[in-house]
């Protein structure tokens, strides 16, 4: 099936939506960090979006997974989709920005790319997808910045984890390809939080002890958007989109994610980003470009480059 090039402007707006949903989670789950932990933040945020799909399942009269391959493979997905990235991301979070995070989470789609491209033989590595996946981890060495190389300090391992995280979300689409594809995108989805709420729960309880009985509003409210909101609800607006754009389309929300966290980042929290990150988030961009294609097809159409 050839991608869609063309986007309707009901579907910009929901694709500016998503952007702004998930643009505004980095800030969410940074200020719910402020008093529960990370695998706290992550069993909040699987457990409650869990049964959000689960009751939306059950009011569109959907039907249920059966077999335990089935529930099998949700279980790996949501260890490689859910617990690992959620993880990693959340506790990156307590030594880097909320900027910075959300342009280390835009690595995903490169390494979505080249996991891709390992894993099925439709998705081979191009001259023009091997410059885009170059330019892409060219961008986070930017943006990353040559102190890493110097120690392991908590930023540097935040920066770490966040780009971890990106590489399990990678592992995850190639195993949701192969093993949950038969699912409608809801149920995989619920099935996939779902274990991913049994793998955090026993960890959570182990490392992080019983969530406290009371939060403060603020942290209240952050839990809520992050779970409800930016997961349980952006997963149904993310598929909706997906039918009705295409994936090349959908890969834009990750441009427009980051400058959204940026800025909030910058006016609730008063963060600031050095130069380096700036650089280093346009030259990652400039490589999603490549991948996506669309730009580079219009230079090749009038002779500017034949790769």
């Amino acid at each position: 099936m050839a991608p869609q090039t063309s986007i309707s402007a009901r579907a910009w707006i929901e694709l500016t939506l998503l952007a702004i949903i998930w643009g505004a989670s980095f800030l969410a789950i940074r200020t719910a960090l402020d008093e529960i932990g990370p695998l706290t933040v992550v069993f909040f945020r699987v457990g409650i979006a869990a049964v959000v799909l689960w009751g939306w399942i059950w009011l569109r009269g959907l039907p249920l997974p059966k077999g335990a391959a089935l529930w099998r493979a949700g279980l790996v997905m949501g260890l490689l989709n859910n617990v690992l990235p959620f993880t990693l991301m959340a506790w990156g979070q307590l030594h880097i920005t909320t900027g910075l995070t959300s342009i280390l989470n835009a690595t995903t789609a490169i390494w979505g790319a080249l996991v891709a491209s390992l894993a099925f033989a439709d998705e081979r590595l191009t001259p023009r997808r091997a410059l885009g996946i170059a330019l892409g981890f060219g961008g986070v060495a930017m943006a990353i910045g040559p102190a890493a190389l110097g120690g392991l300090e908590l930023a540097n391992l935040g920066q770490f984890a966040v780009i971890a995280g990106t590489l399990s979300y990678a592992l995850a689409g190639v195993w949701g390809r192969r093993h949950l594809s038969n699912l409608r995108p809801e149920v995989a989805a619920a099935l996939m939080l779902t274990g991913a709420s049994a793998l955090i729960l026993p960890l959570m309880l182990a490392v992080e002890g019983l969530p406290p009985l009371q939060l403060a509003p603020i942290t209240l409210t952050a839990v809520l958007y992050y779970a409800v909101i930016a997961t349980a609800f952006a997963y149904l607006l993310y598929y909706r989109i997906l039918a009705m754009a295409g994936a090349s389309n959908l890969m834009l929300v990750t441009l427009m994610i980051p400058p959204i966290a940026i800025a909030l980042g910058a006016l609730v929290r008063g963060e600031t980003l050095p130069p380096n990150a700036w650089a280093g988030f346009g030259l990652l961009a400039l490589g999603l470009l490549v991948l996506d294609g669309r730009v580079w097809a219009r230079l090749a159409r009038r002779g500017v480059t034949r790769v």
